[in-house]
């Protein structure tokens, strides 16, 4: 039989790329009728991380296609809508690449934030499969506050004001300060509203996540008149769980992953807490003093990828500090007093850490990828978030699955104005105290849903059966 072609459009950016590439071969490992190619779109002047990653995924099944560079487009400050404007100029190129492809075309899978290539599949006369990078309760959530701003704008503006909503994918009312930036903002109301729109002409949507998890979320999908006819396909948890060395040379000074994993080795089994922020996690000098203080005082072993914030007021990349700028940065004797239980190092392998059993608990700024990486590893999470819908991830953890410890919910980072308080020490602390203790429920409740997320994937569990109905209606497209 000829092969059945699908076609990927994965954001800019390599979260959404190295998610979708795992997606793509979970897909052509499980049916060898499919063929997909990728056609990634990438930031002007990206690292070369992006080739990278790209090339290692290229197969017999699997083509991996960077398209042409184009001039920034950027619209806003905001990554995410920014590469939403990419995308849109991206569009000759991708009908180009498309026209190229032999077989039988059966359907576009596009990212989130590339909503706009719904257009082009609907002039090759195919579906698109929209791939949501984040859980089943924040998918809920986006598509529900849209429904209604589009039906009431100045009604909803003043229930946005309320101090909690009644989202349905949500069991408990949700605080109106752990909603996404992009809903609170002026600013951003027009772009979260076009964002709305380019969801729901979606066919279908794929999702990162599964139903063990977010049993509630899913269910609401099913309740919900609007949105029974948009098919759901909870696939997850997707992850990339190969660890390569960080490519990016080191600062003098800066310890290498390898020894971080050496150090790792020699600590007793579940006893370090790891602090981590992702790739865009930095804090200024006052925070920064505020967490070395709460490490201090909580006595345990720890783990800190400390990153270097960009300039104020702009949106450039974290870095790894230099070991003469660390010293400067942090309370002075800092690294000396706590050089028998502890590290301070720059980019982490997070994998690898989460993997390692002397890894007791996580202070993450919960990004939808390092939730579920922590539950896949059965490492509880005290929550800090900083941007995008780490908010709502965070009130989800704590409040909706009981499965992470709260140090904030509230609390935001943006570029323009900066984090909106100073987190304290003794508040990080209780956290970290919290989420390594030995017995308690939430590690008991972690620990259970790594084993659901590990056989949701096996044939049998929930997620394995999605991804067979979702290769079913990709086949029956041709």
């Amino acid at each position: 039989m000829k092969k059945v072609e699908v076609v990927f459009i994965p954001s800019p950016g390599v979260g959404h790329l190295a998610s979708t590439l795992e997606l793509a071969k979970l897909l052509i490992n499980r049916d060898n009728r499919l063929s997909i190619t990728v056609l990634v779109i990438k930031f002007p002047n990206t690292d070369e991380k992006v080739q990278t990653i790209s090339s290692s995924f290229d197969s017999e099944n699997l083509h991996v296609i960077n398209l042409p560079e184009r001039p920034h487009v950027s619209s806003t400050s905001d990554g995410a809508y920014s590469a939403s404007a990419l995308a849109e100029s991206q569009k000759p190129n991708v009908k180009e690449a498309v026209s190229n492809i032999n077989g039988q075309l059966a359907a576009f899978v596009v990212d989130m934030f590339c909503t706009t290539m719904i257009d082009v599949a609907n002039e090759f006369g195919v579906p698109s499969l929209l791939y949501f990078t984040s859980g089943i309760a924040y998918l809920g959530l986006v598509l529900h506050l849209h429904t209604l701003l589009e039906n009431n704008l100045e009604a909803t503006r003043l229930l946005l004001q309320q101090d909690e909503l009644d989202i349905p994918s949500f069991s408990k009312p949700v605080p109106t300060n752990t909603l996404p930036t992009v809903v609170l903002r002026k600013k951003w109301e027009s772009a979260f509203i076009h964002h709305g729109r380019g969801l729901k002409k979606a066919s279908a949507i794929i999702v990162n996540s599964f139903h063990e998890l977010e049993p509630h979320a899913a269910h609401s999908f099913l309740e919900d008149s609007g949105l029974r006819g948009l098919p759901i396909y909870p696939v997850g948890p997707i992850l990339n769980l190969d660890t390569k060395p960080n490519p990016e040379p080191r600062p003098n000074g800066v310890v290498d992953s390898k020894d971080t994993i050496k150090w790792l080795d020699d600590q007793p089994h579940s006893s370090v807490i790891f602090i981590c922020f992702g790739s865009m996690g930095a804090f200024d000098e006052n925070q920064v003093r505020e967490i070395a203080c709460a490490i201090e005082k909580s006595r345990a072993r720890f783990l800190w990828s400390m990153r270097k914030p960009p300039p104020k007021g702009t949106m450039g990349p974290v870095s790894d500090y230099p070991l003469s700028d660390l010293v400067a940065v942090l309370p002075e004797g800092f690294l000396d007093r706590t050089v028998e239980i502890g590290r301070v190092i720059g980019w982490a392998p997070q994998v690898q850490v989460l993997a390692h059993p002397a890894t007791g608990g996580f202070v993450s700024h919960c990004g939808w990828n390092s939730t579920l990486e922590s539950i896949y590893y059965g490492v509880p999470i005290a929550t800090w978030p900083l941007l995008a819908e780490q908010q709502t991830n965070a009130f989800e953890l704590v409040r909706e699955l009981k499965m992470g410890v709260e140090i904030a919910l509230d609390y935001r980072m943006e570029y323009d104005v900066g984090s909106n308080y100073l987190l304290t020490a003794d508040k990080i602390e209780r956290g970290i105290r919290s989420v390594m203790k030995k017995n308690g429920e939430i590690r008991k409740k972690v620990k259970e849903m790594s084993e659901q997320s590990r056989k949701t994937l096996l044939e049998g569990g929930s997620s394995y059966t999605c991804v067979s109905h979702l290769i079913d209606y990709i086949i029956n497209q041709v």
